[in-house]
């Protein structure tokens, strides 16, 4: 066997969760937020202090956008000071919201019907959590 097979037996005894699973199974509910005029460095400390890929520009409560690796990648890119320019000029608006009874299937459709790579979820106008695109491969993968 070579070190890209998988062993099948092992593979198909492992749980896969499936379009049916509940999606709160798979977020993370650590929120980790930065306000809309924090600086560019300031939510780049937050994503390597969090050790997550993506925060909210706001509070749990008021999301005004949010932050992911990518945009600053990009402002570093275009040549931003990451000291000077607020957070909000880079910040992504084009939410995408799900409830928590919402089903893995439901949001993966919603991240590819709208070309977005994090879904927020939410109860009662309250950031509960957020999914990742690579969170969805853990229902689909054993």
């Amino acid at each position: 066997m070579s070190n890209n097979d998988y062993d099948t037996e092992e593979f198909e005894s492992r749980q896969v969760y499936g379009n049916s699973a509940p999606i709160t199974a798979f977020m993370n509910d650590e929120i980790i937020g930065v306000e809309p005029t924090a600086s560019l460095r300031e939510a780049a400390v937050a994503l390597e202090n969090g050790g997550v890929g993506c925060i909210i520009v706001g509070t749990a409560e008021n999301v005004e956008g949010v932050v992911s690796e990518r945009d600053i990648l990009r402002a570093v890119a275009k040549g931003l000071d990451l000291d000077e320019t607020p957070v909000s000029t880079v910040e992504s608006t084009h939410l995408k919201w799900a409830t928590p009874e919402s089903t893995v299937g439901e949001v993966v459709g919603e991240m590819m019907n709208n070309y977005v790579r994090h879904v927020l979820v939410g109860e009662n106008s309250t950031l509960i959590g957020m999914v990742h695109m690579r969170d969805m491969l853990a229902a689909y993968l054993p």
